[in-house]
C-alpha cells in the first residue's frame, strides 16, 4: 500500500543557494542553521533528552532536485562530474525519492527549535525526521569506500582586503563566523572539476543574506572578491 510522509519542520540555513554547499556535512563546521519545528513537534516533549546528544542525523527532502523520472546512473561532482556511476552508490541528490540523510552538530535544544552546525542543506529544507547519533553504533571500525577514501584535498583561499573588511563587518551584524564559513566552502573549490576556470571568470553564491563573488587568479588558488548585499 503507498506510503506518505510529511515535514516535521523546515531548515533555516545559511545557504540560500546550491551552488558552493559542502558535498558532506562537518566539512564546513561553521555553516549553520536553525531548524523550526511544525506542529505538534514544536513543544518541548518532542525534543526533551536531546540535549544529552551532541549530534543528530537529520532525514530530509532535496526539495529543488527532485525528478518525475528517476535515475539509475549519475555522475558524482567527486568522480570530476563525467564518470558515470550507479546511484545507489553515491550521494548524488538525484534519488529515487528525494531523499538525503546528514549527521549535523547540536549546538542547542529549544521547545521547537533546534540549533544546528556543521550542516550541508540548503534554505528551506524540509525535514522528515530527527535520529540522535550513537557513536558505537554509526562508527564502524573497518568501514570503507573506494569511491570517497578521503576527504576532498582542499585549496588555498585569499582575500582582497576590502572583501576581507566587508565579511568581517558583516558577520558581526549576522553574530555568524562569516569569515569561517566563506574560507571552510570555498576552500573545497565549489566549482565543476571539469570546468577550467579563467582568471577573468567571476564566481558567487549566496551566503544568509549576502553575495560572496571570487575568481581564481590562478591554478588552485581561490581569490575572494567581494561580500555585499544580496540584490
Amino acid at each position: 500500500m503507498p506510503y506518505s510522509v510529511s515535514p516535521i519542520g523546515f531548515l533555516r540555513s545559511c545557504f540560500k543557494e546550491k551552488f558552493a554547499i559542502p558535498r558532506q556535512p562537518q566539512l564546513a563546521p561553521a555553516a549553520r542553521g536553525v531548524l523550526e519545528l511544525l506542529a505538534p513537534f514544536d513543544t518541548g516533549e518532542a525534543v526533551q533528552g536531546l540535549e544529552q546528544v551532541s549530534h543528530v542525523w537529520l532525514l530530509f527532502v532535496f526539495h529543488q532536485a527532485l525528478e518525475d523520472k528517476p535515475r539509475l546512473k549519475v555522475r558524482p561532482p567527486r568522480l570530476g562530474g563525467n564518470q558515470s556511476v550507479g546511484v545507489f552508490s553515491t550521494r548524488a541528490t538525484h534519488r529515487p525519492n528525494g531523499l538525503g540523510q546528514s549527521v549535523v552538530k547540536l549546538d542547542k535544544v529549544e521547545a521547537g527549535k533546534l540549533w544546528l552546525s556543521g550542516i550541508d542543506l540548503l534554505d528551506g529544507t524540509p525535514v522528515l525526521d530527527i535520529k540522535p547519533y550513537v557513536p558505537y553504533a554509526d562508527s564502524v571500525a573497518g568501514a570503507y569506500n573506494r569511491i570517497a577514501e578521503s576527504a576532498p584535498a582542499l585549496i588555498e583561499v585569499r582575500w582582497q582586503d576590502e572583501a576581507l573588511s566587508q565579511a568581517r563587518r558583516h558577520g558581526l551584524r549576522l553574530g555568524e563566523p562569516l569569515v569561517e564559513l566563506i574560507e571552510q566552502c570555498l576552500a573545497q573549490d565549489p566549482r565543476p572539476a571539469y570546468q577550467v576556470p579563467r582568471p577573468e571568470r567571476r564566481y558567487g553564491a549566496g551566503f544568509w543574506d549576502l553575495d560572496v563573488r571570487w575568481h581564481y587568479p590562478q591554478p588552485g588558488i581561490i581569490c575572494v572578491l567581494e561580500v555585499i548585499a544580496a540584490s
